[in-house]
C-alpha cells in the first residue's frame, strides 16, 4: 500500500510531494475539489464527481484543465499508488501568484491528485451507529461562498467537528441563518419519520452530494417515499431514524443528536437498506 501524490502530472511518493506557498489554495482557499472512492479498484461516480467539480469551479470563475486531462491522471495515479482500494482527492488550485486578493493575478491552474488506501468507517459504526451535536457553527449563507461549491475553504466545518470532538460526538450537523439543519460538516443528511425519507432542499444552502443524489435515485426504485423538505432540529430530533451520507460513509446512522436518543437508538433497517442498496449499485455498474 502506498500514498501518492500528483502535482501537475508528476507523481510523487506522499513526503516528497512539493507545492508552491504562493498558491491560492494554500493562501485562500481558492480551490475546488472532490473525494472519490474506489469500489474493485475502479473510480467510482466519476462522471458525477467531475461534473461537480465543473460546477464548482464555474462559481470561482476558473477553468479546469480538460476532463480527459483529470480522468487519465486520475488513473495514472490510481494505477501507480496500487493499493486495493484508494481514496482519492482531486484539488484543482486557482494557480499560484503574487500576495494578492485579485484572482486575475494567479497563473495557471495548479492540478493536485492524491491517493492512498482507502480506510472506512469501522463496522461497528454501522451496527451501533454514531452521535452528533448541533453546535452554534452555521453554515455559510448562499448569498456568501454557497456550500454548493466544494472549496478549499472548510472553516465552518473545521469549527463544528471540533465543537463535536470537545463534547465527545462524532460529528456534527450545520444549521443555516434560519436555524434549520442542512448537512453534516462532510456529509449529507437524510431522515425517515412518518413513512417517508427526508433530506433538505439543495435550496436550503448545501452540497448537492454524489451520494445524496444517488440514495434519492435508488429509494424511489426501490419503493421508499422520499421528499426534499426544510428540516428543522426538531424534526431530527422526532424522527425515527437519521442518517448521514457520503462518498466513503455511503450511510450511516445517527443514534443520538444533542444527546437525545434517535428512535429505538439502534440502527434503524431503512439505513440498513440504503446502504446495501447503495453499494450493490456500486459494485454492479463497475466494469468486469
Amino acid at each position: 500500500m502506498s500514498f501518492v501524490i500528483n502535482i501537475n502530472g508528476e507523481i510523487f511518493p506522499a513526503e516528497e510531494a512539493r507545492l508552491s506557498v504562493l498558491d491560492r489554495g494554500f493562501l485562500y482557499g481558492d480551490s475546488v475539489y472532490e473525494v472519490i472512492r474506489t469500489y474493485k479498484g475502479r473510480p467510482f461516480a466519476l462522471e458525477r464527481h467531475l461534473e461537480r467539480l465543473t460546477q464548482s469551479a464555474e462559481r470561482l470563475a476558473f477553468i479546469l484543465p480538460p476532463m480527459e486531462q483529470l480522468r487519465n491522471e486520475l488513473q495514472r495515479t490510481i494505477e501507480r499508488g496500487s493499493n486495493e482500494e484508494s481514496y482519492c482527492r482531486l484539488v484543482v488550485t486557482r494557480g499560484c501568484g503574487p500576495i494578492d486578493l485579485d484572482p486575475a493575478t494567479a497563473a495557471a491552474p495548479n492540478l493536485i491528485i492524491y491517493v492512498k488506501a482507502l480506510e472506512l468507517p469501522g463496522e461497528s459504526l454501522y451496527e451501533k451507529g454514531v452521535t452528533v451535536i448541533i453546535p452554534g457553527v452555521r453554515r455559510m449563507a448562499p448569498r456568501a461562498a454557497h456550500p454548493a461549491i466544494k472549496s478549499g475553504n472548510y472553516l465552518n466545518s473545521v469549527l463544528a467537528v471540533g465543537a463535536a470532538r470537545r463534547q465527545g460526538a462524532f460529528d456534527a450537523l450545520m444549521i443555516d441563518s434560519s436555524g434549520n439543519v442542512t448537512e453534516g460538516t462532510a456529509s449529507n443528511l437524510f431522515i425517515y419519520s412518518g413513512g417517508t425519507l427526508k433530506t433538505p432542499p439543495l435550496e436550503a444552502g448545501l452540497l448537492a452530494g454524489v451520494t445524496r443524489r444517488l440514495i434519492l435515485e435508488l429509494a424511489h426504485q426501490n419503493g421508499l417515499d422520499t421528499v426534499e423538505v426544510v428540516i428543522s432540529a426538531e424534526d431530527v430530533y422526532g424522527a425515527q431514524e437519521v442518517m448521514l451520507s457520503s462518498t466513503l460513509r455511503e450511510v450511516l446512522p445517527v443514534i443520538s443528536v444533542d444527546g437525545r436518543t434517535i428512535g429505538s437508538g439502534l440502527c434503524g433497517p431503512v439505513a440498513k437498506k440504503l446502504r446495501r442498496i447503495v453499494r450493490d449499485y456500486a459494485l454492479s455498474t463497475l466494469p468486469d
